[in-house]
């Protein structure tokens, strides 16, 4: 069975020429990556990276990001990419959790120990010797926000990778001439479509910059504009292209053949009118939790402009197993699901899910929510958990929940805090805390002070009851309203 990075050696040799990776004006041909991708290969080794080392890599999209990952898998290491956007301390925390053999950046810092990217490819020697490496070896952890305020690390293998990429682009019908946008950061688990889906058709992949991501009229122009042929991201986006980018107020993209989303509930007119205004791009809903990859896929079509109920996510794939356990959780069994989170004993037997499903009258799964408190915030995972520990440091907070009002672009991460006595937090200064520690999309968009939490009849914080004041549909007697950015 080939790994991870067999495919861009194959591709390079197949065609070297072949443009393998946009970057705004450059582009970069498979002959080049694969070279670029064997010399820090060899610097790695020189480094004295060895089979089974992380590889920690905070820095923008890039070729040579790209080709660091792979030099990275060519040695038998796991790389851990994270964003640019997170803060150095809790790039620390992730790197306290897996203890990189390197964290390597586009930039020289102060607040971490690191090489960059250029430092690294000066201590390039002799090629790197072939390393034997299995399927099932560890090939890159993605870290997702965690229940107990400490980043997760979710670890995938060769297998689980290569099992959802060679049905994807099967799906999809890739080929040589496709371009696929890169609209996810690297440690969002959409991206391993982007770059190996690419790369096993010998496909082109389009980096699109961390800045561009959230600018509606400059993801629209990127997606008419830069000939892609695939599109793949979550339903935020494309919601803002249609509201605020002008999207639909053309005729389709001439390039365009397919369309992908996931990562969070497309609302259903939404999808609608883009069927309408797109009749001639496939149109595809995928599922999976970052632990599965993609594991179910349903493909709209004109008979959904009919449907009332909500778009389903359809029948299982990639090989995998989907059953619904005598709750309604959405369990998951197949050769995407991880090898298990990063320092804990392996996972064994069918990923339960921790989402409710139920099969409508054609076989089609139909996703209900969630079991546990984790939430979808413009496709991006949170626990919500993870936000609250990092509040609760404030001298100001006794005490912090964390819920989501509103769907889609309209949904906001509402604070509610018990104030220290005497005290008064304020948003700003709690927003501020916020970005020194979390991810972009993890600060708090409100605040509410309350004297006591709402509570279950168990004794617990009644989530259900927050929910309901964040949207306006209850209130509290003690609530006082901070703020609204």
């Amino acid at each position: 069975m080939k790994l991870l990075h067999d495919l861009v050696v194959r591709a390079a040799a197949a065609d070297p020429p072949a443009v393998a990776v946009y970057s705004g004006p450059d582009s970069t041909s498979y002959g080049e990556l694969d070279a670029l991708a064997g010399r820090y290969a060899s610097a790695l080794v020189v480094a004295g990276v060895r089979p089974g080392d992380r590889i920690l890599v905070w820095a923008e999209k890039s070729a040579h990001v790209i080709a660091l990952m792979q030099g990275a898998l060519r040695v038998g290491a796991v790389y851990v990419p994270v964003s640019p956007v997170n803060p150095a301390e809790r790039v620390n925390r992730i790197a306290d959790s897996c203890h990189p053999a390197l964290i390597v950046t586009d930039q020289d810092r102060a607040d971490a120990p690191s090489v960059t990217l250029a430092q690294l490819l000066e201590r390039g020697g002799q090629a790197a010797a072939p390393v034997a490496l299995a399927p099932d070896d560890p090939a890159y952890i993605l870290y997702t926000s965690g229940s107990t305020g400490e980043p997760k690390g979710i670890c995938l293998s060769h297998r689980n990778a290569l099992a959802f990429v060679d049905w994807a682009v099967g799906t999809t019908g890739l080929g040589p001439g496709d371009r696929l946008a890169s609209h996810a950061p690297f440690n969002f688990d959409l991206s391993v479509f982007d770059l190996y889906g690419a790369f096993a058709a010998g496909a082109s992949v389009d980096l699109l910059a961390a800045d561009q991501a959230y600018s509606a009229e400059g993801l629209t122009e990127f997606l008419r504009g830069r000939g892609i042929t695939c599109w793949y991201s979550v339903p935020s986006a494309l919601q803002l292209m249609m509201r605020q980018g002008g999207l639909l107020d053309a005729v389709q993209p001439s390039s365009l053949r397919v369309c992908v989303f996931a990562g969070e509930p497309f609302p259903l007119p939404e999808v609608q009118r883009l069927r309408r205004a797109w009749p001639g791009v496939r149109l595809l809903n995928w599922y999976g939790p970052t632990e599965t990859n993609v594991c179910t896929s349903y493909e709209v079509t004109d008979a959904d402009l009919t449907r009332t109920r909500p778009l389903p996510i359809g029948a299982a794939c990639s090989g995998d197993t989907v059953s619904l356990a005598d709750d309604g959780e959405i369990v998951v069994d197949g050769p995407t699901v991880m090898l298990g989170y990063w320092g804990r004993p392996r996972h064994e037997g069918p990923y339960h899910t921790g989402d409710l499903g139920r099969w409508d009258e054609h076989g089609n799964l139909e996703y209900l929510g969630r079991r546990d408190a984790m939430v979808k915030v413009r496709g991006h995972r949170v626990e919500p958990g993870d936000i609250e520990a990092v509040l609760v440091t404030h001298p100001t907070v006794v005490s912090a929940a964390v819920v989501v009002s509103g769907t889609g672009l309209d949904a906001r991460l509402s604070a509610f805090v018990v104030p220290a006595a005497g005290t008064r937090p304020n948003l700003f200064s709690l927003k501020q805390l916020c970005a020194q520690r979390l991810p972009r999309y993890m600060i708090i968009d409100r605040l509410t002070m309350l004297t006591e939490f709402p509570r279950t009849p168990n004794g617990k914080t009644d989530r259900a009851a927050l929910r309901a004041m964040a949207s306006g549909t209850a209130a509290h007697p003690t609530a006082t309203r901070a703020g609204v950015s």
